[in-house]
């Protein structure tokens, strides 16, 4: 089980690397949605998103790797071909053929090889594993490794000395591993604050997982515009954490996704992509939520 000192080494280990990211808040955003908010942003962090943080604690644990291989569709790819350059070794990354073209390209900038020919959201890791045994390169797992676990988790101790006295913390929801890494810190921390995961209407495996209290597949790729969130079941790895650390899971559909997006670039000047409206999403919905929430701003990788 991933436990607050695993999180607390985590920082100590990428600090070199990272940015200790800011919080943003806005009266105009508090007044309109009758809430005292405080936006972690995480699309301020190297590589655009928190997937810095976890490639990071993972790649730096290694012994003299070959390289690094990676699946992702987008951010984490990033992530680990930043890690890559950090440790001075080749990064190697399978991606979706419809994932987005310019989290490719960012991907490519970093020094990695972009392997997405025939690649879907369905047989990604089974390409990955098959590259994995071909090129001996290490794998990091977008999700379901407890190094990266740690690593995203480490976001939330600089949130709990950025914010006094917070009630809840809303937290897109993919394969777990960033919900599972914040949530250690804030119920070990601060047992009395809310962790709220937010997963888009046609997206909610986590949802029907914690519900059913066993892991639920998607039966195919998920279509929503939170393309950071399109994984067909969470992690064995991430799902006890979340049962026992995680209060509740929210759906949003993507229209009010899109609208949470729009809203923050107009109100906080910040350009940030679905995903990370995904998060803002159930305020707009008036879900019933505490008074000061913070809402994980997970990402920045987007073109209009």
């Amino acid at each position: 089980m991933l436990t607050l000192d695993d999180i607390q080494q985590a920082a100590r280990r990428i600090a070199p690397y990272i940015h200790q990211t800011p919080v943003f808040s806005s009266w105009g955003l508090n007044a309109l949605l009758g809430k005292t908010l405080f936006f972690k942003a995480e699309h301020l962090q190297k590589t655009g998103s928190f997937k810095a943080r976890g490639a990071l604690n993972a790649a730096l644990q290694l012994k003299n790797p070959r390289g690094l291989i990676a699946v992702s569709s987008g951010n984490h790819a990033q992530g680990v071909a930043y890690a890559a350059q950090v440790i001075g070794v080749p990064a190697l990354v399978v991606m979706p053929e419809d994932a987005s073209p310019t989290k490719k390209a960012a991907t490519r900038a970093y020094g990695a090889e972009v392997f997405d020919q025939g690649v879907t959201v369905e047989n990604r890791e089974q390409v990955m594993r098959g590259l994995a045994e071909q090129t001996g390169y290490e794998v990091i797992h977008p999700f379901d490794d407890l190094r990266v676990m740690a690593g995203q988790g480490t976001q939330a101790l600089e949130l709990l000395e950025q914010v006094p006295e917070l009630e809840a913390v809303l937290v897109a929801v993919g394969g777990g591993g960033l919900i599972s890494g914040i949530a250690t810190v804030i119920k070990t921390l601060r047992p009395e604050c809310a962790v709220i995961g937010v997963e888009p209407e046609g997206a909610n495996d986590a949802q029907q997982s914690l519900r059913a209290g066993v892991r639920v597949k998607l039966a195919q790729a998920p279509q929503t515009v939170a393309d950071g969130v399109r994984t067909l079941v969470v992690g064995e790895k991430t799902f006890p954490v979340m049962q026992s650390h995680v209060d509740r899971i929210l759906t949003v559909p993507d229209e009010v996704t899109l609208q949470a997006q729009h809203l923050m670039m107009q109100r906080l000047k910040q350009v940030v992509e679905p995903t990370a409206g995904l998060a803002l999403g159930p305020l707009l919905m008036h879900y019933d939520l505490p008074e000061r929430v913070a809402v994980i701003v997970c990402g920045g990788n987007w073109m209009p």
